[in-house]
């Protein structure tokens, strides 16, 4: 079955593809399918987010589409970045972003966050299919590891000590919100025999 991911993230569309090999799933970025734009993320939750993109995106190439909209949730800020990680502190490179946050964080006894994602399928048809999934951790007082990508590298994974950037592709893949929301996806999908 051929799908395509609403996005044209690079980073995205290899960790898409990786959890979804062996599943008979063909994964095409948005830019494969002749959809080359970014849908608006004004939704006011991660599942509306991915909805809104992954609507879009399937209206545009009259192709099943998939979405995520994924962030990072910190607790002593409130929940903050949130839906709004990817434009958090605005221009600054994400290595930026995340000494800005450690830094804003310092005098912080309590630095629980935790990594959340909604997944949204839509066929042309008009079925629906939704998931999330969430990885806890820590915000670290420092920044490590050369994988992955984003908050990546300030994210220390509760439970096994190691910031997200330092863990291989398929640790991350196995541990990840986004890893787990495609699992439970791709569990709705089974039961329902779509694939």
């Amino acid at each position: 079955m051929k799908i395509v991911l609403a996005s044209n993230n690079a980073h995205k569309l290899k960790e898409m593809r990786e959890i979804l090999a062996g599943t008979g799933i063909e994964l095409i970025s948005q830019r494969e399918a002749g959809a080359d734009f970014e849908a608006e993320e004004n939704g006011l939750t991660f599942e509306e987010n991915a909805r809104i993109k992954a609507t879009a995106c399937m209206r545009a190439t009259g192709l099943p589409s998939l979405s995520d909209d994924s962030g990072i949730c910190i607790d002593a800020l409130a929940g903050l970045p949130g839906i709004y990680s990817s434009r958090f502190l605005g221009e600054l490179s994400y290595p930026e972003k995340c000494q800005r946050i450690i830094t804003l964080l310092e005098d912080y006894p309590v630095r629980t966050a935790r990594y959340a994602c909604s997944v949204v399928l839509v066929f042309p048809d008009g079925r629906e299919y939704t998931a999330f999934g969430t990885t806890e951790g820590t915000i670290a007082r420092d920044q490590a590891g050369e994988g992955g990508f984003g908050y990546d590298p300030m994210f220390l994974v509760e439970g096994d000590g190691r910031h997200m950037a330092e863990l291989s592709e398929d640790e991350k893949n196995a541990i990840s919100h986004r890893g787990r929301a495609v699992r439970a996806l791709l569990k709705t999908l089974k039961e329902n025999e779509i694939c």
